[in-house]
């Protein structure tokens, strides 16, 4: 029994992390009354419209989870769009390609770029929602 005690242990401390990244800012799947409520409590936001395929949106993947690994950006709430998926989220929010990102400070709008790979420029974008 305390063999396989020991054998799950460090499974479980590695999904307790995991857990624990997801809920401090993160990234999740877009949903209207998150992203509201997001807005109301005034987070600095981010709304990646993302899609599977995208040469682009692969190349800021990895930068995006760097940004969100600095003290700096620990609150960023990141919510993501599938391009393919979701059509009815790129009308409302006026987007027609991928690899677009979408800055809120709270319930206002502070930025947006598209096809952007450039570290540099993506962390002065996500940080004008600071």
């Amino acid at each position: 029994m305390s063999i396989v005690r020991y054998a799950i242990a460090p499974f479980a401390l590695a999904l307790c992390l995991i857990a624990s990244l997801a809920s401090a800012g993160g990234r999740e799947a877009y949903n209207q009354a998150a992203f509201d409520a997001a807005q109301k409590a005034g987070k600095p936001i981010l709304v990646e419209i993302h899609a599977s395929w995208c040469p682009v949106c692969k190349a800021q993947a990895p930068v995006l989870n760097n940004l969100r690994s600095q003290p700096e950006f620990k609150n960023l709430q990141t919510f993501y769009i599938d391009f393919d998926s979701q059509k009815d989220l790129l009308r409302a929010f006026k987007v027609s390609k991928q690899s677009t990102l979408i800055v809120f400070k709270g319930a206002s709008e502070v930025g947006r770029s598209t096809g952007d790979t450039n570290p540099a420029s993506i962390e002065a974008l996500v940080a004008k929602s600071l």
